[in-house]
């Protein structure tokens, strides 16, 4: 059975089949009188975003729309969306879309009211504390892929274009005021975004439980976020018109992104230079590091990957879980090698070296040195698995 719920934790939750017509109530709740729509230009003219012009329209809601942002999105693409929201006297954002927009959405509604730059802002020691707090614009989230969580996120993930890193924007009132999760919104997203999004799901859980940081709360929620990941999503990709399993997997996107307080590793310290550099899809990026990673760090996490695979009905231990991520991406059609993706294994070395710059490298089990990041890289270029 589908159900209806409402949570509160971490934010407002709106969950369940049908629940995108409540779009003009959550305005009211969090405050919002005009909005600015900010999604990606793929759905711009799709159905998650048609209807939801359309509520605000039935509601007398005025609004304007902001879609001009990559799929990797830059500090241009802030920027652009900051201007908009300022030039339309908008007092809040309703972010729609997959982790991209919903990233975009969240800092345009934090920047808009801000009068430093926007690198001011990077996840780095206290910075956050430069905001005027006051000025930031409440948002709506409304997630249409299982992936990143980052409609319960507190930050964004931006490209600085002149130092083509991947910077992590961070405000604690950066996280959504509500969040609409309506399964009905994820039905007909290819295929290929459905595995990737859900396996970068999978990538935060599994990365979270195995990190050194102590978070009881978040390991219990990442063990759980990995169980539902590994039920639901062959389901999803096999059936996508099965709300239940859409259902799931919204449920452990935002069960990720809860779980990744207690920290990320090598996969997401990788992923994040190689997406940059090579402009490939992040989820598709962990899913394809993920069994080298995990065989990289076995040393520090075997009995935590024992006692997930017992609780997902996995044999094998360690090595049966393993076979079993490997035998799941070949099903889906995950590359085998980051090569595939359109990734130079020649570019090892500056690989490496922004790997050990992210900060997801500080919550490894293993510590993540030159070398270590090197490792890992060549045998997920050359498809290596020992």
């Amino acid at each position: 059975m589908i159900m209806h719920a409402t949570w509160s934790y971490p934010t407002r939750i709106r969950s369940g089949v049908g629940r995108v017509v409540e779009i003009a109530d959550a305005c009211v709740e969090a405050a919002i009188a005009k909005p600015l729509i900010v999604t990606d230009p793929g759905l711009v003219d799709l159905l998650p975003v048609r209807s939801i012009v359309s509520l605000l329209s039935d509601a007398g809601v005025e609004y304007d729309v902001f879609s001009d942002l990559r799929s990797n999105p830059t500090g241009r693409d802030v920027e652009a969306g900051t201007e908009m929201m300022r030039r339309g006297g908008h007092d809040g954002v309703i972010a729609i879309g997959g982790g991209s927009a919903l990233d975009v959405g969240k800092v345009v509604a934090f920047h808009a009211g801000q009068s430093r730059p926007l690198w001011d802002f990077e996840d780095v020691a206290d910075w956050w504390t430069r905001a005027d707090t006051t000025a930031i614009a409440p948002i709506i989230a409304v997630p249409t892929t299982a992936g990143t969580g980052s409609e319960v996120g507190r930050a964004g993930l931006i490209i600085n274009e002149t130092s083509r890193r991947k910077v992590v924007v961070f405000h604690p009132r950066m996280l959504p005021t509500v969040v609409i999760a309506d399964p009905e919104l994820t039905v007909g997203l290819p295929r290929t975004l459905t595995v990737g999004t859900g396996i970068d799901a999978l990538s935060h859980s599994l990365e979270a439980i195995c990190s050194p940081a102590h978070h009881p709360m978040s390991y219990g929620i990442g063990m759980e976020g990995c169980r539902l990941v590994l039920e639901y999503l062959p389901v999803a990709v096999d059936s996508p018109d099965d709300l239940g399993a859409r259902g799931q997997m919204l449920t452990a996107a935002s069960m990720g992104a809860v779980a990744f307080q207690k920290g990320l590793g090598a996969m997401h310290a990788l992923a994040h230079p190689i997406g940059a550099t090579f402009d490939t899809h992040h989820g598709m990026t962990n899913a394809t590091l993920m069994p080298y990673v995990l065989l990289a760090n076995r040393a520090a996490i075997e009995s935590t990957i024992e006692r997930l695979a017992a609780y997902a009905g996995i044999t094998g231990g360690f090595d049966g879980f393993v076979h079993h991520i490997v035998a799941m991406r070949s099903s889906m059609d995950v590359p085998d090698t980051l090569v595939e993706l359109g990734v130079d294994a020649a570019a090892v070395e500056v690989i490496a070296a922004a790997a050990i710059d992210d900060p997801s490298a500080t919550t490894n089990p293993i510590p993540v040195d030159r070398e270590f990041a090197a490792r890992i890289f060549e045998a997920a270029c050359a498809g290596r698995l020992d």
